[in-house]
């Protein structure tokens, strides 16, 4: 079968809006954590969010937004769009230009694009509000295309004049990790030679906040100690948005353009818990399967993967699970494996995390090193004997596994090499 690269990145994230910086922050663990105004109030207890910078976004008048001149979007592309949508289109038009895509190679029955995103919030409040207020006929006729879950994918198939697969995947925090693992699968089984894999939420106040009923958000009001996976001391994830896109190309194509990749994607595997609608396995079952179906399907042996960019949030439960689940699988190996979680640095995505993680894991394959996981005081005695460097390592790895966990025990693992 056709063997599947990355070739092209394009961030909008907490720590960064392009390759460069982010991978500086990745390395020096400058997290993108801020006070967030819209939660200072007495009822609301979160209180610090992964902001996106250089964005405004809290109009629901697409009129309103403001972001970097670097991109000119159309005002007819933009009054469909939630927030979710202007990201990924900043970040699509950025890996365009990172992987040297011509409007051909864009444009063309090979090419498709596979979204992730928990739709708007926001905006579908707006729109329903609006419809109870004044009426259906006075609402706007693209409000249900720019808030609903699929919005990401239908604004950037017709953007982009994509012709190719197209679909939106939701399963919570695993929704992008999904669409990289069928994307995989369509390229090496030849349906196509391209693949846009696409993960953005919005990241603001209506994305975010109901996470705090859940008691699942961490009620820090430092940003220094909100978000820290593995520690004895964390108490939930901060939330965040922005977008991730990643070119995924067969070898052909590769050869054809004569790009160079940031990695190879090896495959994947995916299994479910089949335990809780909303907390992990405790003892991380389907993660421990899905990764076991990785390694299987790509015939590495547990001993050959040098990293991995672990799910971890930085919930009570969800940490631990992973941890067992890591032990489970490495066994002997799992003191030698780095794990880390760079949601220390970024927040929780959720649909958008996959992505946005793998897009992390091909930088530090091509430019030589292991992110750190910050923030750690106090280990959490339950992750002791895995590898969890606290501090960045320059270190040339071979394969890295992502593991993407969501609710209902969806978990899916993907295997990258470096080139």
């Amino acid at each position: 079968m056709p063997r599947v690269f990355i070739t092209g990145l394009g961030f909008i994230t907490s720590i960064g809006n392009d390759a460069a910086t982010v991978t500086g922050n990745l390395r020096e663990l400058r997290h993108g954590f801020e006070v967030f105004p819209p939660f200072q109030k007495p009822d609301i207890p979160c209180k610090v969010a992964g902001t996106i910078k250089d964005f405004f976004t809290d109009s629901a008048d697409p009129e309103d937004w403001t972001f970097s001149t670097r991109y000119r979007i159309k005002r007819e592309l933009l009054r469909s769009m939630a927030p979710n949508g202007l990201f990924a289109h900043c970040a699509m038009l950025q890996a365009i230009e990172n992987s040297r895509l011509t409007e051909t190679d864009i444009s063309n029955p090979g090419t498709g694009l596979y979204a992730a995103s928990g739709g708007s919030p926001y905006l579908t409040h707006i729109h329903h509000e609006r419809l109870l207020k004044v009426g259906v006929m006075r609402c706007s006729p693209l409000g249900i295309v720019a808030s609903i879950v699929g919005t990401l994918n239908f604004n950037l198939v017709a953007a982009f004049k994509i012709q190719g697969a197209s679909c939106g995947f939701s399963s919570a925090c695993a929704s992008s990790a999904h669409a990289i693992g069928y994307a995989y699968d369509d390229l090496a089984l030849g349906r196509q030679k391209r693949m846009f894999i696409v993960g953005a939420e919005d990241g603001n106040y209506d994305a975010i906040l109901p996470f705090a009923g859940m008691r699942t958000l961490s009620l820090q009001t430092d940003p220094n100690l909100a978000s820290r996976p593995f520690d004895a001391a964390r108490d939930g994830f901060v939330g965040t948005g922005g977008a991730t896109v990643l070119v995924l190309e067969t070898e052909d194509e590769v050869a054809r353009r004569g790009v160079t990749p940031f990695c190879e994607v090896l495959g994947w595997g995916q299994a479910s818990d089949g335990y809780n609608v909303a907390i992990s396995h405790p003892d991380g079952a389907g993660l421990r399967l899905a990764m076991g179906n990785a390694l299987r399907a790509c015939r590495v042996a547990p001993e050959q993967v040098d990293y991995v960019n672990a799910h971890a949030t930085s919930t009570l439960i969800g940490d631990v699970s992973e941890a067992r689940a890591i032990r489970s699988v490495f066994k002997g190996d799992a003191a030698h494996v780095a794990v880390s979680s760079t949601k220390a640095l970024t927040g929780h995505g959720l649909s958008l995390a996959g992505a946005m993680e793998s897009g992390f894991c091909a930088l530090a394959l091509r430019e030589g090193f292991v992110p750190g996981s910050a923030h750690i005081t106090a280990l959490d005695p339950a992750c002791e004997g895995l590898n969890i460097p606290r501090t960045t390592q320059n270190a040339t790895t071979t394969i890295v596994m992502k593991n993407s966990s969501g609710f209902g025990g969806a978990n899916v693992a993907l295997l990258y090499k470096r080139v």
